[in-house]
């Protein structure tokens, strides 16, 4: 491996898939004890000295095995990162790259819901930890028969993932604005505000429900949606693909294809 590695990538590289000691201080305990940290209590629960605490080691100690707080952030961001079963190995092939990359963006909904401080790591760069780089080749993959470019591709991914990023960090943000209570009270709260002189078109959206959650919705599943604008997103990619293809070759924009001849 280079040696030239920026920091903390060459624990990912090469040191975190060692075996475990059965006994004392390692670099996966350390961030172990990091990631349940973080998913209890946020980023900001993250310390040295409480993982530290947490492992009942001293705080110097853990500097053996790790050299700062941002190196401990790229370890427990590779951690929680690694892909689900059901997508562990590259497929051979994807028929329908549509459905592909929603189940893709379902699996990241998961992890990024699981792990919601995520979504609040500093940004320092592209993807470039073990398990990032595997999920971007996932979703490289769903558009192999697509006949886009290598270039096209990429930035279809990056576009996609971008998007569930940013789902996500609403959700996590808005927490307990987005229950079924906050959403009754705030579509009320407009009722009461927007006049149909002044707002006239939000006035129809209000009257026809449009900010409230579907009657028949369960109260664990009323949370920000992404799948209107991911759906919205692929439609894109469609027309896109279709740029200069004979109408009856043309990609539904639902997925698959229109009949020929």
């Amino acid at each position: 491996m280079d040696d030239k590695l920026p920091a903390g990538l060459d624990l990912l590289w090469q040191r975190l898939d060692q075996p475990e000691p059965r006994t004392g201080l390692s670099l996966s305990r350390i961030v172990r004890a990091a990631v349940e940290l973080a998913d209890s209590g946020g980023l900001d629960a993250v310390s040295m000295a409480r993982v530290a605490e947490r492992l009942g080691f001293t705080t110097m100690s853990l500097y053996r095995h790790v050299k700062s707080k941002n190196e401990l952030l790229l370890l427990m961001l590779n951690s929680v990162a690694a892909l689900p079963a059901e997508m562990a190995e590259p497929a051979e092939s994807c028929d329908d790259w549509r459905l592909g990359l929603e189940r893709w963006c379902r699996a990241q909904w998961v992890m990024l819901r699981a792990h919601a401080w995520i979504v609040h790591l500093p940004i320092t760069g592209p993807p470039i930890t073990p398990n990032q780089l595997a999920w971007t080749d996932r979703a490289l993959g769903t558009l192999r028969g697509t006949g886009l470019t290598e270039s096209d591709k990429v930035g279809v991914v990056l576009l996609v993932a971008n998007y569930m990023h940013t789902a996500a960090r609403l959700t996590a943000d808005l927490g307990e604005a987005a229950s079924g209570e906050s959403i009754a009270a705030y579509s009320g709260l407009l009722g009461a505000l927007a006049d149909e002189r002044r707002f006239p078109a939000l006035r129809t959206a209000i009257d026809a429900g449009a900010f409230d959650y579907p009657a028949d919705t369960p109260e664990e599943e009323r949370q920000f949606d992404y799948s209107f604008g991911l759906a919205r997103i692929l439609d894109g990619v469609a027309a896109f693909m279709n740029r200069g293809t004979p109408e009856n070759e043309r990609i539904r924009p639902e997925g698959g294809a229109t009949a020929s001849g």
